[in-house]
């Protein structure tokens, strides 16, 4: 039985959703681990158990195998977060993103220099970690002016994304120490709230 699942375009494969699942897995960590630089077929095949062979066969290189990886582990989209106010559902999806910082930034180290080069793996990486964010924060904001708590036409709504992401993403860069819940909730009432208009 054979069953046309996540491979490339017009390719058939045997394997079960349940085998992809554990090798599409088994490729993420690796470039968590190693980098995508590092990342060889030979590596894959031994983690999974599989026949290099069979991989080449089902997706043809690396940087293919990579982005079905990325796109089939991104088709679970966060859970839409409502907690009745925009101040309760920003804190909770910051809460969110905090407490899968860890692995987030490996896979984004891992794949920093790669995606620069490659438009594929881009679009995959986007599918999986950016997209997902954005459309939740886009929901997020559309219930809080459809609810009259924030101005549909409040300009600082166009840089939310840049606003949260930014902050989660750049006190490492600037002061070498992870941006913890502490730190998020000052951010959040000293910069996001006021530019939104809200406390």
């Amino acid at each position: 039985m054979t069953d046309q699942s996540a491979t490339a375009p017009g390719r058939r494969t045997r394997l079960t959703p349940e085998r992809e699942l554990e090798l599409f897995t088994a490729v993420v960590d690796l470039v968590r681990e190693h980098g995508y630089e590092a990342l060889t077929m030979d590596a894959v095949a031994a983690r999974t158990k599989s026949s290099k062979a069979t991989l080449y066969r089902q997706w043809e290189s690396k940087p293919k195998l990579v982005a079905t990886a990325l796109r089939h582990l991104g088709k679970s989209h966060p859970e839409d977060i409502d907690t009745g106010s925009l101040a309760g559902d920003l804190r909770q999806m910051v809460s969110d993103f905090i407490s899968h910082a860890s692995e987030d930034t490996a896979l984004l180290n891992g794949l920093a220099h790669a995606v620069s080069k490659d438009p594929e793996l881009w679009q995959a990486l986007y599918e999986l970690h950016i997209r997902p964010g954005l459309d939740a924060l886009d929901a997020v904001v559309r219930r809080a002016a459809e609810r009259g708590e924030l101005d549909p036409d409040n300009p600082a709504i166009e840089f939310v994304p840049h606003l949260v992401i930014g902050a989660l993403s750049t006190r490492k860069l600037i002061e070498n120490r992870d941006s913890d819940a502490d730190y998020m909730e000052r951010y959040l009432r000293a910069v996001v709230f006021p530019a939104l208009g809200i406390s």
